[in-house]
């Protein structure tokens, strides 16, 4: 069974960073596409970062390059966002996703998802 579940969310003053964690089973991440994306109150989910033997680490969202980050630990079955510079904007719930059909960050085709960790940036 596929499982991811993400920690790490909370609380942070602008400017701060935090590090998100997903823990995933169930598939090997060189089999994988995983990404993280986030959603905020009336607002589709949005694609940030995804990672891929195929691809390599991609950036989907112009407004985090150069302060959030992603990686796997393939020792740990876990993928990471780390985020710095973070702004308001940036509150949001934080989810992981894998893409095991078609894997690579280019495809989208994620079929399983975290149930999210929420990130709130104070002013």
């Amino acid at each position: 069974e596929v499982q991811l579940v993400e920690s790490g969310g909370g609380l942070v003053q602008a400017g701060g960073s935090l590090r998100l964690s997903c823990a995933y089973s169930g598939f090997n991440s060189a089999d994988s596409a995983l990404g993280w994306f986030r959603q905020t109150p009336g607002k589709e989910r949005e694609g940030i970062l995804c990672i891929s033997t195929n691809d390599g680490p991609t950036v989907h969202d112009d407004s985090v390059k150069g302060r959030f980050t992603i990686s796997v630990d393939n020792a740990k079955n876990t993928v990471y966002l780390q985020m710095h510079s973070l702004k308001p904007e940036d509150t949001a719930v934080y989810i992981c996703a894998a893409n095991l059909y078609d894997p690579t960050c280019q495809s989208g085709m994620y079929a399983y998802w975290g149930q999210g960790t929420q990130v709130t940036v104070s002013s």
